[in-house]
């Protein structure tokens, strides 16, 4: 844990402690950083101790950098997608209520790793190539019932790229000319979603190696 350069009484305070333990603290506090631990008090040494003890702890190095689960890669490159189908969408001239299944698809991917929270290292991200197959098998589904429009899969991310160098994979391993996109009604949306969550939720739950002594309970399909 790093050494602290400066006090922390407005924490104390916001913790609930009186203005007279935060001022004692503050007190005790710059005397130690002036005079040393061994000049004080047994008493005010304990004081404190409890309340650095109160205080959460100031994390350093790997454990500082250690990045939420939205500022993954994996996760990240899912919400890029999906809000780059959003706005193509916008533009498509949808029934009120019509939604993409490729959007649908991913927005379940994100809420079954919103609730797990795995790692989403280098282990986790081999494991979820095995996604894209499940993706496709899904999409041909709703793609069969009929109504389809023209989505160019790869367009926003090679846009991207000219913007700023990423590693990122496109979507889908096919042939670039492959543009059809499903198209669901209001009224199948919530069916699809579920059949989604079934195939997606078994493979990630089952295969993510940080996920293999996970104690979070079953995520339901509601």
């Amino acid at each position: 844990m790093p050494k602290e350069t400066s006090h922390r009484g407005d924490e104390l305070k916001g913790l609930g402690w009186s203005e007279a333990e935060v001022v004692r603290y503050v007190e005790l506090w710059e005397y130690r950083q002036r005079w040393g631990a061994m000049n004080l008090e047994r008493e005010d040494r304990l004081f404190l101790r409890k309340a650095e003890n109160a205080l959460p702890k100031i994390l350093s190095g790997r454990a500082a950098a250690k990045k939420s689960l939205k500022d993954k890669s994996y996760y990240s490159w899912l919400r890029f997608q999906c809000d780059a189908m959003a706005a193509a969408e916008a533009e498509m001239g949808l029934n009120d209520g019509d939604k993409g299944a490729w959007p649908v698809l991913l927005e379940t991917e994100l809420r079954i790793l919103d609730h797990y929270e795995p790692v989403l290292g280098l282990p986790d991200t081999l494991k979820a190539k095995a996604l894209g197959p499940v993706r496709e098998t899904l999409a041909s589904q709703a793609a069969a019932l009929g109504t389809t429009k023209a989505y160019d899969f790869q367009a926003a991310l090679t846009a991207l790229k000219e913007k700023e160098s990423n590693r990122w994979k496109h979507l889908r391993d096919v042939d670039a000319s492959d543009r059809t996109y499903p198209i669901l009604s209001a009224d199948g949306i919530e069916g699809f979603r579920r059949e989604a969550h079934r195939e997606i939720h078994t493979l990630i739950r089952t295969t993510f190696p940080s996920l293999a002594e996970t104690d979070k309970p079953e995520l339901p399909d509601a």
